[in-house]
């Protein structure tokens, strides 16, 4: 018998991360690291990050990481850059400009974003600027809002008989010279997850319509995933823009289409 019963519940944490045995690479002066939160719950924090957040004496994060987890950089000095679809934020080029500055001070720097920096996250160009300027750095991936938020709310990301791939875009441009050909995405067949498509709903859901998905296309809008003001609502193409509206579900949120939308209600039970 195992006995499991009686474990002391306190410990458990503890003695797990014990037998892990994990040791955490040290964050040097002058180093700059872009790690990724997650979608929301400390949580889903990775060990690499929590380690590092424990170690930067400067911490440079956006509107999307949660005060619980800013708050494990106890006694680093905190920078925010904003960075929320919609909203006023730094620019890209302040932050960057700010974190070779630190950098050059000497200090161990975090570069702190929801979900994962090189997911729509713009780490990719933060670590371009700062290998240009010969600095330092190392990337901390963090699971991307995309596929935690849909396992977080009981939608598989993918389910054999239903979808081959899942497509991750952005709904940013939408309606711009600049836009994603939605007739392609929609010819594909495959589910799609939309980040930072909310103000863009209605004309994103009208051009896969138009490129040819059926009007009964199950459809989603998840808002603040894995946190206690997470929020879904479940739709059809033809009226996820309406019914988000009514529900007054703003951004940030995600958008997920296609029929593994549909398998929230069979795995939940539901008729």
């Amino acid at each position: 018998m195992s006995g499991g019963g009686n474990r002391n519940e306190t410990n458990t944490v503890e003695q797990a991360l014990a037998r892990l045995n994990f040791k955490p690479r040290q964050l040097e002066p002058g180093h700059v690291w872009l790690a990724g939160a997650g979608p929301g719950d400390p949580g889903c924090l990775t060990l690499e990050v929590l380690a590092a957040l424990g170690q930067c004496d400067a911490l440079v994060y956006d509107a999307l990481v949660s005060p619980e987890v800013v708050a494990v950089a106890e006694g680093a000095e905190l920078f925010y850059a904003g960075k929320r679809g919609g909203k006023p934020s730094m620019k890209q080029d302040d932050i960057t400009d700010l974190l070779v500055r630190l950098a050059r001070e000497g200090r161990r720097v975090v570069r702190l974003k929801g979900g994962d920096p090189y997911v729509f996250g713009r780490g990719g160009e933060e670590a371009l600027a700062l290998a240009g300027e010969t600095i330092p750095f190392r990337i901390l991936p963090g699971l991307t809002s995309g596929l935690s938020a849909l396992a977080a709310t009981g939608i598989p990301g993918t389910m054999r008989g239903i979808n081959k791939a899942l497509i991750l875009a952005t709904g940013h441009a939408a309606g711009t010279d600049d836009d994603l050909d939605w007739a392609a995405i929609a010819r594909t067949g495959q589910p799609v997850v939309i980040y930072m498509g909310m103000a863009n709903l209605p004309l994103i859901a009208a051009s896969l319509l138009e490129g040819g998905l059926a009007p009964s296309t199950p459809a989603a809008v998840i808002v603040a995933a894995t946190t206690p003001q997470e929020r879904i609502v479940i739709a059809t193409l033809a009226t996820i823009a309406e019914e988000a509206a009514a529900a007054g579900l703003t951004s940030p949120a995600l958008i997920v289409i296609g029929g593994i939308v549909a398998m929230r209600a069979a795995l939940a039970g539901e008729p």
